[in-house]
Order: structure tokens, then C-alpha cells, then sequence
């Protein structure tokens, strides 16, 4: 600030000249920090010799701003005029002196020996950072990585979409599209070897990022997308082809559920003209019969599993016996078990002269005179469809149809709440028992078999015309050939004690005219017992 006030002070203001060389010297400073910046190259001789200056480079060197005076006192150019408004100047630092390294003016001797012209002025060398080729490094590694998992799941994106048009193609088995998948496969692993081979020797030599053979980033993600798109569209074509299977099988099976329906509808309109042509040819004694011995032995089966489940569950069985039917002389100990089977068999023929066998209110008695032609029919009906079905399935599909009421009514007669606690509560896993037996056990299947045999029978006695009639024996009724058949066969023998009824073990029945005879168990007690 001395040396402005002392210009300002002074007659005559500052020469142009000299301004203007110190002007020059700045710009040629901030020349040289513009180019070394910028990592430019050197710069052209006759540029640098426009700048050229003999005077030596002044450090802390400050550029002088001079605002012109006001136009209404430019024609004054006296000293006193210029003293009396004084012109401001203004100084900026350009350069510090630690910034500026001077090179020593070149002589005129050296000059005159074609000295460079480079080196005729001097120059200020600056000082560049030394981290710039560190970022740069890194910044290209951040770049390679992101590129190379790009790559990488692009790729492996590729593979699955060969390798599931790999496997498609065994199904149908098609031979160009296996090769075509296998190549592709085989392409697709030597990518990935590249890739890898060159990210071994990227991480040792970053400077090979600039030649990265894979493509972009944004190539990759496309890629990736291209092969998903792929993927699900393998996928959608085959679930498409396996809904055409399938609907295939849908018209197949239902083309073949007409026919059998049609077939179905045939056989049952020739059962049916069959029956109401010659419904009678069949109603023969030897068939009652045959389905009687049928019943009989499936009420034996259960009371065989019946007595078993007794004597395991501890009862006496010699004490049940006698409560069934007391005072009866068996001639073995083992018949006790007829008892039993007398039991079963007249608790489920009970009601058998009953046209709906006791299972709805309105029930009609059947007393052997009736011949009504159209119930004959109607019950032949019911014995065949019955016949040509499972019980087990008709009491799980049809509960409430009239054999499944039968079999419950008749199960609630057999076996009373305060039996089947007793039985079943005492076993040894009773809780196996009571969950299942109501299953498939022998003991429900049993039941059901000699219900449904039972029931058969009734529906073919009630076919006849006139109907079957039941008949039972008291005890202690006179042994008669006719009408009897000792369970036991024994021989009859005429003595002063004569054998007497002790019990019925299975009715016997009449069919018109003809007599099936009753089972009984003859007791050889007097009459007075």
C-alpha cells in the first residue's frame, strides 16, 4: 500500500509500458497453471515469445486494476487536475512465492547460440496431486466388479434355461433340440472360465479393465432378463402340453363313462323285462334253502367272535347260559355255546313276518294268506339290487336307507349298552378295540355280513307268492320229525324219558306247502322239569 500511495502522490501517473509488462508477466503465469492443470503439452515457441521479457520474475507480485477518471475533466492534463482527483487502484494477489518455482533468465550469449526457446523466459513449474491415478484405479475396479457379477449371473441366468431346454427336450425325445442345448451348455462353461480367467488377471494388471471383452453392465441385465423370459416360457409350454394331456384324458374317460352308463342302462331294462316276464322261475325252495344255510352260518361266525369276546372279557359263561335258558341238560359242556347262537339267531329273525322286518311303523302283517303279485315284485327287486351291492358301502353312503336302519335297530337288540361295556371295557387295550371295531374289524364286519344275509333272506321270503311264512318251537314241545332237527344229530331213541324241545336255535320256515324244519337242542330232562 506504500508504493500505491506514492504513485498516487507523485506529478506524473505510472507508465503504460511498464503496466503492461507486469500484466504480461501474470498472464503468462496463469497460463502455465492452466496448461499443467490440464496435462496439456508445451507450449508453441512463438506463443511463448510474445511473453518474453528481459526483466526477472517478481515474487508476491500483484496485478495493478486503474479506473479511468470522469469524462467531464478529460481535456485538463494539468498536474494539479490530477493531483486534485487522484485515480484508485486496486491490487490482487496472483501467485505466491512457495507456489513459483523461477528458472534463471536465459543470457543473451546463450541466446545467440539457438538456445531452446522454451528456455529463453522462465517457468513456473507447478505441483500436481499425487492420489489422482490412485482414485482413478479405484474407481475402475468398483466399475470391473459390478460389470463382472453382472456377467456372472447373466451367464448362470443362460445356463439354466439351456439346461432346462436340456431336459425338455428327453420328453418327447427330441435329438436336435439335445444338441443344440448340449452345445449351448458347453458355450455357456467356457464363458464362465473366461470370466473367470479374466478376473485372475485383472487383479493382477487393473490396467486390462479398459479392454473388458463382456459387454456392459446394463448388456448383462438385459441378457438376464432375455434368459428368464426364456426360462418361463419353457415352463408355460410345458405345463400348456401337459393340460392338453390332460384334457384328453378328461374326454377319454368320459367317452368311456357314456358307454358304460349305456351298457348299465341296457342290463338293467333287460333285468327288469326279465323279471316281470319270469320273476317265478327262480323262486324255488332249493334257492330259500341255499340262502337260509348262507344265514345260518354267518349268525354261527358271529356268535362264535361274540362268545370269544365274552370269555376274554371274563364273563361265566356257564352262568350266561343259564340266564339265557335255565334249566336246560346239556349233554356236553362245550354246547353251552348254542345258547348263545340261539340268542343271535332269534334276535335277528325277530320281526321277519313283517314286511319291512320292524324298521318303519307302518308295517304289514304277513299271515300266509296274501298274494299280492306286485309286493312279490316289488321285494325281488330289492333282494337284486341289494345283492348286487356291499353292505359296507351301503351303510356308509346310504346311512339313513332302510338296511342301515335295520342293521342299528338290530345291533341295539343284540348287543345292549350295559353288554358292550362290559365286553369291551374289560379288555386288556380297550381303547384299541372301541376304535375300531366300528371300522373294518372282524367284529363290525361280522355283524354286517349276518345282517345283510338276514336281510337277503327276508327280501326273498317276501318274493314268494303267497310270502314264507316263520314259525319257532317252545320249550319243552315233544320232538316231531316233521317240524324239527336236532342241532346236535343225535339219535332218537324211544325210552321212558323222552327228549323234549330245550330251546330253538334257528326257526324253521313254510314255503306253501313244504316245511323247512327248525333247528332246536334237544334237553333230555323230564317233563315235569
Amino acid at each position: 500500500m506504500t508504493d500505491i500511495n506514492n504513485a498516487c502522490a507523485t506529478s506524473k501517473p505510472p507508465q503504460i509500458s511498464g503496466m503492461f509488462q507486469k500484466f504480461a508477466l501474470a498472464f503468462k503465469t496463469k497460463t502455465f497453471e492452466l496448461f499443467a492443470d490440464e496435462g496439456g503439452g508445451e507450449l508453441e515457441p512463438e506463443g511463448m515469445s510474445l511473453l518474453d521479457s528481459a526483466d526477472e520474475v517478481i515474487t508476491g507480485q500483484r496485478v495493478v486494476v486503474i479506473k479511468p477518471d470522469s469524462l467531464a475533466d478529460s481535456s485538463s492534463d494539468s498536474p494539479q487536475s490530477a493531483a486534485s482527483a487522484p485515480q484508485k487502484l486496486e491490487t490482487q494477489p496472483m501467485l505466491k512465492e512457495e507456489d513459483v518455482k523461477v528458472e534463471p533468465p536465459i543470457k543473451k550469449q546463450d541466446r545467440d547460440n539457438n538456445v531452446s526457446p522454451r528456455k529463453q523466459f522462465p517457468v513456473a513449474t507447478l505441483r500436481r496431486s499425487k492420489t489422482v491415478s490412485e482414485l482413478e484405479l479405484q474407481t475402475l475396479s468398483t466399475q470391473m466388479s459390478q460389470i463382472l457379477i453382472t456377467s456372472i449371473f447373466a451367464t448362470v441366468s443362460s445356463f439354466e434355461a439351456s439346461y432346462l431346454q436340456l431336459q425338455t427336450a428327453h420328453v418327447p425325445f427330441d435329438e436336435e433340440s439335445i444338441k443344440s442345448a448340449d452345445k449351448a451348455l458347453v458355450h455357456i462353461l467356457q464363458r464362465l472360465s473366461d470370466i473367470k480367467q479374466f478376473y485372475r488377471e485383472f487383479s493382477k494388471n487393473p490396467e486390462l479393465g479398459l479392454d473388458f471383452p463382456f459387454g456392459s453392465s446394463l448388456e448383462a441385465q438385459v441378457q438376464e432378463n432375455q434368459n428368464k423370459l426364456r426360462t418361463l416360457g419353457m415352463v408355460s409350454d410345458r405345463l400348456q402340453l401337459e393340460m392338453d394331456q390332460k384334457d384328453s384324458e378328461v374326454q377319454t374317460l368320459r367317452k368311456k363313462l357314456g358307454e358304460i352308463q349305456n351298457n348299465n342302462f341296457k342290463l338293467s331294462k333287460r333285468l327288469l323285462d326279465r323279471l316281470n316276464t319270469s320273476c317265478e322261475i327262480s323262486l324255488t325252495v332249493r334257492v330259500f334253502n341255499s340262502v337260509l344255510h348262507d344265514a345260518c352260518r354267518a349268525i354261527n361266525r358271529f356268535s362264535k367272535i361274540l362268545t370269544s369276546l365274552m370269555r376274554r372279557a371274563g364273563w361265566d359263561l356257564k352262568l350266561a347260559a343259564n340266564s339265557v335258558y335255565c334249566n336246560v341238560a346239556y349233554v356236553e359242556e362245550d354246547h353251552i355255546h348254542y345258547a348263545f347262537l340261539s340268542y343271535v339267531s332269534l334276535v335277528m329273525f325277530r320281526g321277519f313276518d313283517l314286511e319291512n322286518f320292524g324298521v318303519n311303523e307302518n308295517v304289514v302283517l304277513c299271515n300266509g294268506n296274501s298274494s299280492n303279485s306286485e309286493k312279490g315284485s316289488t321285494s325281488l327287486r330289492g333282494l337284486l339290487e341289494h345283492v348286487s351291492s356291499n353292505p359296507m358301502e351301503i351303510l356308509s353312503m346310504e346311512p339313513n336307507c332302510d338296511f342301515s336302519r335295520f342293521c342299528e335297530k338290530k345291533y341295539q337288540e343284540l348287543i345292549h349298552p350295559t353288554m358292550e361295556s362290559s365286553i369291551f371295557s374289560n379288555l386288556d387295550g380297550n381303547e384299541a378295540v372301541l376304535s375300531s371295531w366300528r371300522s373294518t374289524a372282524l367284529f363290525y364286519k361280522s355283524f354286517v355280513e349276518m345282517a345283510s344275509s338276514v336281510w337277503t333272506l327276508h327280501k326273498l321270503g317276501f318274493s314268494f307268492d303267497p310270502v314264507v311264512e316263520i314259525f319257532q318251537l317252545e320249550k319243552g314241545v315233544e320232538y316231531s320229525m316233521v317240524y324239527m332237527e336236532d342241532v346236535v344229530r343225535r339219535s332218537i331213541e324211544v325210552s321212558r324219558t323222552k327228549l323234549r324241545v330245550g330251546f330253538t336255535v334257528f326257526p324253521g320256515f313254510k314255503i306253501g306247502s313244504t316245511i323247512v324244519q327248525s333247528k332246536v337242542y334237544m334237553s333230555g330232562s323230564n317233563p315235569e322239569s
